[in-house]
């Protein structure tokens, strides 16, 4: 059973039920929705399809509602922009001269752009990093001060979209301080959404404040594209590294994204540098891996799953760098999953069964990277038992929990054996808490898989 997880963003070369469906059984976890392309009537069409494909297919598959960013037009020739922030470029030619996907430095590269699209006289760009806007060669602009919220007034409408349609994580862009985390986990609150919050390290501020961007985020995504231009390219794998090593410290899922299977967009198989650069996020122990355009426009997104699936798969089986050793214990909780996780880590053939409500044990045991037991989630909650599907080795399964622990118990090994997930003679390490008295009391439990 693979453990890293797959991500996929949505376009137009996975829109189709069709292709949707492939993409569920071959593995992909989590489909992201890029706002920066996504037009609200869209998503609208494709939770619904994703939902019901999911259900069908009888797996979790959380959806993760990607913020657009800051965004800056450039316009020519006087024209007039529908965006909050633009300014006008006296130089005619600079719509011609740039193409979609480049990366525009201006005035010294004090602020960083790169191009989303463009028309006839303007250039639609989002922000990298903001700065005080002047003169550069071939472009002229008055000296305007740039000073972008950390939620424009279209990420907040998508936010309140996504939070009404119940996405399971919404991903900020560009973070640059602890206050822009706090600003949309207030907006998801007044939404009512329990959507989990995916912070985007994109630049060198996020980089050096990630301690405190760990401790505010849900979840950490290493957006390695628009953090390469930001940083020598020999300090971005570095950077990885280290950002991997503090989020399993720390207790947070973090996720490797941006040009995994660049060539795949046009090509049917990978490089093998490209398979190297995945099996070494496999081995960090990443959460997950992400891929983008290779599966919103690509040619063969079934197969970018499929390379992910079997790099994964191998490289799993090879152990991974014990990051998780290091992993802080910080309450009692922790410390019970912790030695359930050793129980099960000195058995042969067992199966880490978490009983949880909220997720919170499951996360505990996802972030101690147990090496031998796959980690099976009971949930009786439709929100966790998506959400849990981004986390490492967690297999998540929705079933009602009943007054009764032992029926719960009998329900889910009847679950486990009926899809050959255990076999009679495998124990089973349960962590679950049980009720004595008037208290709830964490538990720790050792049984062995019954013969039928």
């Amino acid at each position: 059973m693979r453990r890293t997880k797959i991500i996929c963003t949505l376009g137009p070369a996975t829109e189709k039920a069709d292709v949707l469906r492939q993409l569920i059984q071959k593995g992909a976890d989590v489909l992201r929705l890029n706002m920066s392309h996504a037009t609200h009537e869209w998503v609208r069409e494709i939770v619904p399809r994703i939902r019901r494909l999911a259900q069908t297919a009888g797996r979790p598959v959380a959806i993760l509602l990607d913020t657009q960013g800051d965004i800056l037009e450039f316009t020519a020739r006087g024209a007039k922009s529908k965006e909050q922030y633009s300014v006008d470029v006296n130089y005619a030619g600079f719509v011609k001269d740039v193409s979609v996907g480049d990366k525009v430095l201006v005035d010294n590269g004090l602020l960083k752009v790169v191009v989303l699209d463009k028309g006839k006289d303007r250039v639609r760009t989002r922000v990298l990093t903001p700065a005080m806007l002047g003169s550069r060669r071939h472009i002229n602009l008055p000296r305007v001060h740039v000073n972008l919220p950390p939620l424009t007034k279209k990420d907040i409408a998508d936010v309140g979209l996504g939070a009404e349609l119940g996405v399971d994580f919404v991903a900020l862009s560009f973070v640059r301080e602890k206050g822009d985390i706090e600003q949309l986990r207030q907006l998801l609150s007044r939404k009512k959404s329990k959507a989990q919050i995916v912070a985007k390290i994109e630049d060198q501020l996020a980089v050096r404040s990630i301690d405190k961007m760990i401790e505010s985020a849900d979840v950490i995504m290493i957006a390695r594209g628009d953090l390469g231009i930001e940083c020598p390219m020999e300090e971005l794998p570095i950077i990885q590294r280290r950002i991997a090593k503090k989020c399993i410290r720390l207790g947070k899922p973090v996720i490797v994204a941006t040009q995994l299977l660049e060539s795949m967009i046009t090509n049917r198989l990978p490089t093998r540098a490209e398979v190297t650069d995945v099996a070494n996020a496999v081995f960090e122990q990443a959460d997950a891996l992400m891929l983008s355009a290779e599966t919103t426009l690509g040619r063969y997104p079934i197969e970018c799953v499929e390379v992910l699936n079997r790099v994964a798969m191998r490289i799993e089986r090879s152990g991974g760098a014990g990051y998780a050793k290091d992993a802080l214990l910080g309450n009692i909780r922790q410390k019970t999953v912790a030695s359930a996780v050793a129980l099960a880590n000195s058995l042969e053939d067992s199966k880490l069964i978490v009983f949880t409500l909220h997720g919170r044990m499951a996360r505990y045991a996802s972030n101690l990277r147990p090496h031998r037991a796959p980690i099976f989630a009971f949930t009786p909650s439709e929100e966790v038992y998506r959400q849990l599907a981004l986390y490492w080795g967690t297999f998540p399964v929705r079933i009602d929990f009943t007054v009764d622990p032992d029926q719960t118990i009998a329900s889910a090994e009847k679950f486990l054996r009926r899809n050959k997930l255990a076999t009679p003679g495998n124990r089973m390490v349960i962590v679950s808490d049980v009720r004595m008295g008037g208290a709830m009391i964490d538990s720790i439990q050792l049984r062995v898989v019954k013969q039928l």
